[in-house]
């Protein structure tokens, strides 16, 4: 048999079936090999993806987690516009970003200019004096707030970690 498989592998690349099957390599194996399981995705791995996005073209992670207490109010403003610039970028590459209530900050709004979203009690917080039963047509728009309206991040691979939001670095000398 091994004189066979040799041969066999030698001149015709592939195994003989016979040989391949008592030794458990029959076609059905080689097809479970050949497509691994696709990798299961957890919910949370689109919020660790744009995460890792943000630290890696902006270095949000690495300003947020850094103690600025040192450092002077100039200092912290040069490198705040920076990864304000690079963060917004990242927003705009990956995310269509709209205001839940399109108006005038300061001004009054209507609760229904969310539109759809109005009945969505996420959609719209209402603060101050609020009455304690039934909901308020309206009152000042303090903030529009945002919702996402697309969301084209890239394609996750296979084997890739999410939970490693940027690799440590070490220079070789």
């Amino acid at each position: 048999m091994a004189f066979r498989a040799f041969f066999a592998l030698l001149f015709g690349g592939q195994l003989p079936a016979d040989i391949a099957k008592a030794y458990g390599y029959g076609k059905q194996e080689a097809k479970r090999a050949a497509s691994p399981e696709p990798p299961t995705l957890k919910p949370a791995d689109g919020a660790l993806q744009v995460l890792g996005i943000l630290q890696r073209d902006a270095r949000l992670i690495d300003f947020l987690m850094e103690d600025i207490g040192p450092y002077s109010d100039d200092q912290v403003g040069a490198a705040v516009r920076n990864v304000h610039t690079q963060s917004q970028e990242v927003l705009k590459k990956y995310l269509r970003l709209a205001p839940v209530i399109d108006g005038v900050e300061g001004t009054f709004a209507k609760s229904e200019s969310a539109g759809a979203l109005a009945r969505d009690a996420a959609a719209v917080k209402f603060i101050g004096n609020v009455p304690a039963q039934g909901k308020p047509a309206g009152g000042t728009l303090r903030h529009k707030g945002w919702k996402v309206e697309e969301v084209k991040l890239p394609t996750l691979g296979g084997k890739q970690n999410v939970s490693v939001l940027a690799p440590a670095e070490l220079e070789v000398e």
